[in-house]
C-alpha cells in the first residue's frame, strides 16, 4: 500500500532535500509549491525540475499574492534584498510575514484531500536567518493546530508535520543532499529576481559557504 506525503517544494536546496528524504523514508510525495509574489519566482522553475528528477507525479502550484501588502524584501519592490549578512539578534527583512503559516494551512488541506499521512517541509532552525516560523516550537504548536482543525484530526489521524532538516547545519544539509542524490545544481536559493544567482545575497552566501565546506565548491551558487 502506497503511503502519501505532501512535500513543500520551493525549488531551493533545503526543500528539495526534504522531498528526497520523504522518498527515502518510503513515501509517495505530492509536491506543493507557491507563487506568492516573490521576486525570485525563478525558484518555481527549479521546483518543476526537481520534482521531475525525483519522479514526483503530482505537483501543485498555488497562487497567493503576498506582494499585495509586501512587508518583506522578498515580496516588496521598495525593500532591497540585503547583502551584508545576518545578525543573530535581528530578524532580517527577508522574513515574509505569515508565509509558513499560510503554506502549512494549505498543505494540511491538500494532505487531507489526498489522504496523505505526513507533511514534509525543509525549515531549519540552525542556518535559518532568524525566521521565527522555522523553529521547533513553531512546528510543535502547528502540529497541535493540525490535530484540532480538521476531520482527520478529530479522528486522531491528522498529518504529521516532519522537518527532517530542522536541526541540521547547512553543511549537514549539503551532505545529506549529496547522499540522497539531489541535483544540487538545479536547485535555486538566490533571493534576487535575476536569471542567474547573484552570489551575494544572504541565501547565496550561506549556501556557498556550506558547499565549499562540504568539499563541493564546483556547485557554489555563484558558479551556477
Amino acid at each position: 500500500m502506497t503511503i502519501k506525503a505532501v512535500v513543500l517544494l520551493s525549488g531551493g536546496l533545503d526543500s528539495s532535500t526534504a522531498a528526497a528524504q520523504a522518498i527515502a523514508d518510503g513515501y509517495q510525495p505530492i509536491a506543493l509549491s507557491f507563487r506568492y509574489g516573490q521576486k525570485h519566482e525563478r525558484e518555481l522553475m527549479a521546483a518543476v525540475q526537481i520534482a521531475k528528477h525525483l519522479g514526483i507525479q503530482e505537483h501543485f502550484t498555488v497562487d497567493i499574492d503576498m506582494a499585495q501588502w509586501g512587508g518583506s524584501a522578498l515580496t516588496d519592490r521598495a525593500i532591497g534584498v540585503p547583502t551584508e549578512g545576518t545578525s543573530p539578534d535581528v530578524i532580517p527583512v527577508t522574513y515574509v510575514p505569515g508565509r509558513n503559516t499560510v503554506f502549512l494551512a494549505i498543505a494540511l488541506s491538500l494532505a487531507e484531500a489526498k489522504g496523505a499521512e505526513t507533511i514534509y517541509l525543509g525549515i531549519n532552525a540552525v542556518d535559518y536567518s532568524g525566521y521565527p516560523d522555522c523553529r521547533p516550537e513553531y512546528l510543535e504548536a502547528y502540529q497541535k493546530l493540525a490535530n484540532l482543525s480538521s476531520k482527520v484530526g478529530i479522528e486522531g489521524k491528522a498529518p504529521r508535520l516532519v522537518a527532517p532538516l530542522i536541526m541540521d547545519s547547512k553543511v549537514d544539509i549539503v551532505r545529506r543532499a549529496l547522499q540522497l542524490n539531489v541535483p544540487i545544481a538545479q536547485t535555486w536559493s538566490c533571493y534576487q529576481g535575476g536569471e542567474k544567482p547573484c552570489g551575494v545575497c544572504d541565501s547565496c552566501r550561506i549556501r556557498d559557504r556550506a558547499l565549499i565546506e562540504a568539499g563541493r565548491p564546483d556547485l557554489a551558487t555563484c558558479r551556477n
